[in-house]
């Protein structure tokens, strides 16, 4: 059975006399034998589904060919970007200048908010103070405490605020800034995990 399988059939075939001189002067260039020419240019045309029958194509329409095609591919990314790229593109810019507009007025609102509850704080402590003179060293524990609390507070805010500025620009990244997009999210994950 194994031997079968390797013995091959030689065969011949009539050709005219150009063909073989075409035949020879390939053999000579390319250093093959008759055989292994006819094998290979068989192979080639079976593998590029080559018709023999058919007269070859110009390169003039090959080339048109493939200038149809490449002008139908700029088609569609231009229709592609029209409508999927560009709305999408103007929704992120929309989001991103309103969470720009809504950060700088909490940042404000926030700001006044911690000024006047410091203020308040004070005037407390005045008050308390005067009324109660013999404990101002249990106050000052309590103004120590609240101070400390309200600068982990702005800390927290300032936290908050760095996080929504930085998931502003990840929203307002395009399709193909993926290297932007991975750089702020370890930023986004780096300020989240400096706080765990």
């Amino acid at each position: 059975m194994e031997r079968d399988k390797n013995k091959v059939t030689l065969t011949t075939i009539g050709i005219d006399q150009p063909t073989n001189r075409i035949i020879d002067k390939l053999c000579k260039r390319y250093d093959l034998k008759k055989g292994e020419i006819v094998r290979l240019a068989f192979g080639y045309m079976d593998k590029a589904c080559i018709n023999p029958s058919e007269p070859p194509e110009s390169a003039k329409s090959e080339l048109a060919k493939i200038n149809k095609r490449q002008d139908d591919l700029i088609r569609f990314v231009r229709h592609f970007e029209e409508t999927q790229l560009s709305p999408m593109v103007r929704a992120t810019h929309a989001i991103s200048v309103r969470f720009d507009e809504i950060v700088k007025n909490l940042g404000a609102t926030i700001d006044t908010e911690m000024n006047v509850s410091k203020e308040n704080l004070r005037s407390i402590l005045r008050k308390m103070d005067e009324v109660f003179g013999e404990q101002k060293a249990t106050m000052q524990d309590i103004s120590k405490k609240l101070n400390l609390l309200y600068h982990f507070q702005k800390d927290n805010t300032n936290l908050l605020l760095k996080v929504i500025a930085l998931y502003a620009e990840l929203a307002s990244c395009g399709l193909t800034d993926g290297k932007k997009k991975e750089r702020l999210k370890e930023d986004i994950n780096n300020l989240l995990n400096s706080k765990l």
